[in-house]
């Protein structure tokens, strides 16, 4: 599948590296720029993208749209994406590869469908590429071969069957690990702030658990930049458990977090601007400025 043109939709901190990694591997890369930020035209540039005038455009001429937005973004995008296929009379493959609860993938596969192209449920289950490093990206759906076409061109592709519902549900689980227990380590350190014993345990876990401390370090001081796109995704993977007959407080915790984390000065950072020197002491301590009080 080489010298295909590939839609991403948007070109931001995840959508853009992978379009550079693809665009490496000879792919066209075509997206809209009509009302994204300065930031997110700095992004596609970076990646190597063709800014198109409008969707229709986008929709006549990709071969594959992905769809790597904030969760909470992505009914309303397929609904603008349809309403343009709609118009061009062109209906490319579109593929959903955001944190969405299976539920929410299978509405988004019946607006698609009912424009009439075909739909991918798919995940990203990993970080954005990086040399000697593929993201993986998991595809189910009636048909998911024009994305595993793209497997080993900048990324990996793994399929997981023809029901809609199971790439997205992996993402449920693996994203419950990776970013509900950053919100822990986050809800212990502000509990151990609020109780003036952080240094206590400080102590403590450089003592027996150095390498989560060592992981809290790197990782806390970085959340707020990602805070506020980060709570759709547990709110969709709230659901996902429910739908199962899992406890779901585990993802609605973390959105309390990452909505604390939102309100700090801090979230106004971009990944590009998070201060490296700040340290995790002194995070925490503006993360428990913001908390609510006792009775609040």
């Amino acid at each position: 599948m080489s010298n295909r043109t590939i839609a991403i939709l948007s070109p931001g901190d995840m959508g853009h590296r992978i379009g550079r990694a693809l665009g490496e591997h000879g792919h066209d890369l075509i997206t809209c720029l009509a009302g994204r930020s300065e930031r997110t035209r700095g992004l596609a540039e970076k990646g190597g993208f063709d800014d198109a005038e409008d969707l229709e455009t986008v929709t006549r001429r990709a071969d594959l749209i992905l769809s790597i937005i904030p969760p909470s973004d992505g009914p309303a995008m397929a609904e603008t994406v349809a309403a343009a296929m709609e118009r061009s009379g062109h209906r490319p493959p579109y593929a959903d590869c955001n944190a969405l609860a299976p539920a929410t993938a299978r509405r988004i596969a019946s607006i698609i469908e009912a424009a009439g192209a075909p739909f991918i449920d798919a995940s990203i289950c990993s970080l954005a590429p990086s040399p000697g490093d593929l993201p993986r990206i998991y595809a189910s759906g009636t048909d998911t071969s024009p994305l595993e076409a793209l497997d080993g061109h900048g990324i990996a592709v793994k399929p997981l069957g023809s029901e809609v519902g199971r790439a997205s549900g992996i993402k449920m689980c693996y994203g419950g690990l990776t970013k509900g227990i950053a919100t822990l380590h986050t809800a212990v350190l502000l509990a151990a702030e609020a109780m003036g014993l952080s240094d206590e345990l400080r102590d403590e876990l450089m003592y027996s658990q150095k390498d989560t401390y060592a992981a809290m370090q790197y990782k806390i001081p970085r959340l707020p930049a990602d805070s506020a796109r980060w709570i759709g995704e547990m709110e969709e993977g709230a659901a996902s458990f429910t739908a199962v007959g899992v406890t779901p407080n585990f993802h609605r915790g973390a959105v309390d977090i990452y909505a604390l984390l939102s309100q700090t000065p801090l979230a106004l950072e971009t990944r590009e601007t998070i201060d490296s020197n700040r340290t995790l002491e002194e995070s925490v301590r503006v993360f428990a400025s913001h908390r609510p009080r006792p009775g609040s």
